[in-house]
């Protein structure tokens, strides 16, 4: 099984993801553009079994503005390492903290809300795909 690994911004806080993502692409909501300074999140999607904190695990903390999403952080460094969605079953594990990993998108989501549109040819949803209890309804680029 592949093994990937990445960490914090200071490195007091290492992970490893295992095996492949289940999906990967970008996030265009606010919360994320607001958690990441960005105008849009890069996001890999994992099971939770598939994600292990190997180091520096006394340092992770999160924080819950809702049940869907419990973003996690290095309470040295402020770095930000992933979002668990307890309700989908999946640990977002943000991009460049695994920089080993291809990053290879495959869709946007809650495109709707988007400060940066991006034509890039992937499907732009209005929010998440029916199967993660969104709308599944595309918007045009």
């Amino acid at each position: 099984m592949t093994v990937h690994k990445g960490g914090c911004f200071c490195g007091a806080v290492e992970i490893e993801v295992h095996g492949s993502a289940e999906a990967m692409g970008y996030c265009h909501c606010s919360s994320c553009r607001s958690w990441s300074a960005s105008p849009v999140n890069a996001f890999t999607l994992w099971k939770p079994q598939n994600v292990k904190v190997t180091k520096g695990a006394e340092f992770l903390s999160g924080f819950e503005k809702t049940e869907m999403s419990d973003r996690q952080f290095c309470t040295k460094c402020g770095g930000h390492l992933m979002t668990d969605h307890p309700p989908l079953g999946l640990v977002d594990v943000y991009a460049a903290t695994i920089p080993g990993v291809k990053f290879t998108p495959g869709v946007h989501v809650n495109y709707a809300e988007t400060v940066l549109p991006m034509k890039d040819g992937l499907p732009k949803l209005r929010d998440f795909p029916a199967e993660l209890g969104g709308s599944g309804i595309a918007v045009p680029e």
